[in-house]
């Protein structure tokens, strides 16, 4: 039977710009069991719950099953939005759980907010470099791009004045552990941010799905908690991807009430409401406390990981490259001696079975450098992970 491979329909104007992601593509090569990759931002499968998880499943099921398996409310289950509300209370912003809403992952809350937020030519404020996958969601509304300037320590709050801000939606920030560079802003920063963004109407996405893998340094304030004290819109997106397991699709949205009216309305025309059955489950098995035994186990995991890398990148890498030494997450930076390509780079060492992501497409409204590339840590075994460093520092030279 012949294979249909074209067809007649006409696509969107949108539809025809949309590009495939960097890393998704990536990802494809490196499943091939030869190669190994720091290119997915993918937690490690040893540190997912899976008996626990199985359990609530089964329990849910069995006192519950026929809620959990009915269509329930666009908000998002009620305890579970209660539990987030308290959980984030514990921080010092407090958090009703009218302000709450249950997502799909936080990859839908960027889409979401995308479609709430832009249209087209709206000027939209990220970090340089930035989440990949947040720039993918929001180029779907085609806005204008403007940069916020970043050093060794992350965003420069002082850059944000009238006019880089001017009729800017928002700024979207990932202040832990950040993707793709790993670092975090101090409490010096996040204040000052907070305050120039309140005093200049500018909202405020805070994505932190990292903030719970914090395994050296001291915890720092959220900006949720700081901006409600300076009177400043921050929306904060979670997700119990990276403490339970990214399979389940799960994650929240902390905004102010009139944003989750807008946003509810949002999703109703998008999936009508988050698997019900998936959050019950995972509230069944965060009520009692689970995280605070589990979540040990996993910052222990990363750190050991992330100490594997930072010490084969000092055996192996040239006196002139640098990098990043995070406090938690899951990404090392990497920057390479002026005149490198690492999308060249890639393609050799592809060839020799390594695996990494290129910097270039994490910029946004900026010149992107060439000679920039992130590494993922967590889900490699200690011994390849010295021999694909090893492998990249014969390569680079």
């Amino acid at each position: 039977m012949d294979m249909l491979t074209s067809t007649t329909a006409v696509f969107s104007q949108r539809a025809t710009q949309l590009t495939s992601s960097a890393i998704r593509e990536i990802l494809k090569i490196t499943e091939r069991p030869e190669v190994i990759s720091f290119a997915g931002g993918l937690p490690s499968p040893a540190g997912f719950p899976i008996e626990e998880l199985r359990a609530a499943f089964d329990r849910v099921l069995a006192t519950q099953g026929a809620t959990a398996l009915q269509y329930g409310r666009t908000e998002g289950y009620t305890p579970l939005r209660e539990w987030v509300a308290q959980d984030l209370s514990r921080d010092g912003a407090p958090v009703d759980p009218e302000e709450v809403l249950i997502v799909s992952g936080s990859q839908q809350a960027l889409d979401m907010l995308g479609k709430l937020f832009i249209d087209p030519g709206s000027r939209v404020l990220v970090e340089a470099p930035s989440y990949l996958g947040a720039l993918q969601s929001f180029s779907m509304f085609e806005p204008q791009y403007q940069s916020v300037p970043t050093d060794a320590g992350g965003l420069i709050p002082e850059s944000l004045d009238a006019e880089l801000t001017r009729e800017a939606r928002f700024i979207y920030v990932l202040p832990n552990f950040q993707n793709p560079t790993g670092l975090t802003l101090d409490r010096a920063r996040r204040q000052a941010l907070v305050e120039r963004c309140a005093a200049l109407r500018l909202p405020v996405i805070e994505d932190d799905p990292y903030g719970e893998l914090r395994y050296a340094g001291e915890p720092q304030p959220g900006l949720l908690e700081l901006g409600r004290a300076a009177g400043a819109t921050v929306i904060r997106l979670g997700t119990f991807s990276k403490v339970l397991a990214p399979g389940m699709r799960l994650g929240y949205v902390v905004a102010p009430r009139d944003i989750i009216a807008k946003l509810v309305q949002i999703k109703q025309a998008t999936d009508l409401h988050t698997a019900t059955v998936t959050q019950m489950a995972v509230y069944e098995t965060v009520r009692s406390g689970f995280l605070q035994t589990h979540l040990p186990k996993v910052r222990a995991l990363y750190q050991r990981q992330c100490g594997y890398m930072l010490d084969a990148l000092q055996r192996h890498f040239p006196a002139d490259a640098s990098w990043t030494r995070p406090q938690g997450g899951m990404f090392i930076w990497v920057t390479l001696r002026e005149g490198i390509d690492t999308t060249e780079l890639l393609q050799r060492a592809i060839a020799r079975n390594v695996a990494f992501v290129p910097g270039a497409p994490f910029y946004a409204g900026v010149r992107a450098p060439t000679n920039t590339l992130r590494l993922s840590f967590v889900t490699v075994p200690e011994d390849r992970i010295r021999a694909g460093i090893q492998v990249l520092g014969e390569l680079i030279g």
